[in-house]
């Protein structure tokens, strides 16, 4: 008879093939000697998470990704401040008291792995931010360049209030606009062959063009950035200091 592990973590969205934490978390147990599990579990609706719940006594916290950063808010007791604030969760700690029972605890990790990542590239010339999608993770994207002290603003297909359409990428914002953030899933893998639709010949030295794609390494977007000069980075370096900043969250 296989033995549980004491602890089981855990990761929601749906789907989930591109996901890495499965494997970065139980290596990080394996190598620390530490009593625990980490497993996907892909559920294609969110009310699927009681189910995750009920039938796992052991789970102790959760990552949430794509398509339930938002949609997972209401099934929580309790939401820390800067979750609150960006409006998306990303990890949900639980907490068991003998009297309480369970509460579920969301926070969000990725806007610590993001700023972490994309200071040390920053200079003074860096004020005004593209975020190209307008999901969980731009929110969160969107918060952390408002806290770095760059102003964004919303690029989306369809035109709403305080979000800008890719049609109205003019010359003149492209050169305000020094930094570009890919939040959106357009060039994950397998559809490798296909990138944002911006003016790439409007980039220069002086932008950022940061994917949060990490697979494959070097979208699209970063090879047609790079064409024109751009600074390119991927989302790995994000994504392994949000994980990180989650398992911080778990252990408080």
């Amino acid at each position: 008879m296989t033995t549980q592990p004491k602890h089981l973590y855990g990761l929601i969205g749906y789907p989930l093939g591109h996901s890495f934490s499965e494997n970065f978390f139980n290596q990080k147990f394996d190598s620390e000697g530490i009593d625990a599990k980490y497993t996907n579990f892909e559920i294609p609706s969110i009310d699927k998470i009681r189910n995750v719940i009920n039938e796992n006594p052991n789970l102790n916290g959760l990552n949430v990704t794509i398509p339930y950063k938002e949609q997972v808010i209401p099934f929580l007791d309790d939401i820390d401040q800067m979750a609150s604030e960006i409006g998306a969760v990303n990890v949900i700690k639980f907490i068991r008291t003998k009297n309480d029972g369970l509460k579920l605890k969301g926070y969000n990790s990725d806007i610590i792995g993001f700023c972490d990542s994309l200071k040390p590239l920053l200079k003074p010339t860096h004020t005004h931010a593209l975020v190209l999608g307008t999901g969980g993770a731009a929110k969160a994207i969107s918060c952390g360049l408002k806290n770095l002290g760059i102003e964004p603003i919303y690029v989306s297909r369809t035109k709403k209030d305080g979000i800008i359409t890719y049609d109205e990428l003019t010359p003149q914002i492209m050169d305000k606009y020094r930094v570009i953030v890919n939040t959106s899933p357009v060039g994950m893998y397998p559809h490798v062959d296909n990138c944002p639709n911006i003016p790439y010949e409007l980039l220069t030295p002086n932008h950022i063009c940061y994917d949060l794609i990490y697979n494959p390494d070097v979208t699209l977007f970063m090879k047609k950035s790079q064409q024109y000069g751009a600074m390119v980075k991927n989302g790995l370096e994000m994504l392994l200091l949000q994980a990180f900043a989650a398992w911080e969250i778990w252990e408080q």
